[in-house]
C-alpha cells in the first residue's frame, strides 16, 4: 500500500471509529466526566457487553483512555481535541436542516 492510500486508510477507520451513535453518545457523556462502565450503562442505555465493545473501539482509536481501580474500569477523554473534530459536524448538520427547513417553509407557501 503506497503511504497515501495508507494515510486515507488511517484517516478513514478514525472516522468508522466515531460512526455509530452509541460511541458519540459515549464520546458526549464523557464531555464533562470520567466513569465507569456500570455508569455508562445506565446513562446511555445498553446491556454491558455491547458497551464495551463500543468503549474497546474507541480506545483502540486513542479517543478513549481507561484506568482500573480494583475490579471498576474508569473512563475518559484521551484527547479533548476530539471535540473540535465533532463541532465542525455539528454545524454543517444545522445548516443542512435550516436549509431543509426553509425549502418545507416554502412549499407550504405554494
Amino acid at each position: 500500500m503506497a503511504n497515501k492510500e495508507l494515510v486515507f486508510k488511517i484517516k478513514s477507520d478514525f472516522l468508522k471509529s466515531l460512526a455509530h451513535p452509541v460511541r458519540l453518545e459515549i464520546i458526549e457523556y464523557l464531555k464533562n466526566r470520567e466513569a465507569s462502565v456500570g455508569e455508562m450503562v445506565k446513562a446511555v442505555g445498553v446491556e454491558q457487553s455491547g458497551l464495551s465493545k463500543h468503549l474497546s473501539v474507541l480506545r483502540m482509536a486513542g479517543i478513549l483512555s481507561s484506568r482500573q481501580e480494583k475490579v471498576t474500569v474508569f473512563y475518559s477523554i484521551r484527547d479533548r481535541d476530539i471535540y473540535q473534530v465533532l463541532r465542525p459536524i455539528a454545524e454543517i448538520l444545522r445548516k443542512k436542516l435550516k436549509e431543509s427547513q426553509d425549502v418545507l417553509a416554502q412549499l407550504g407557501k405554494v
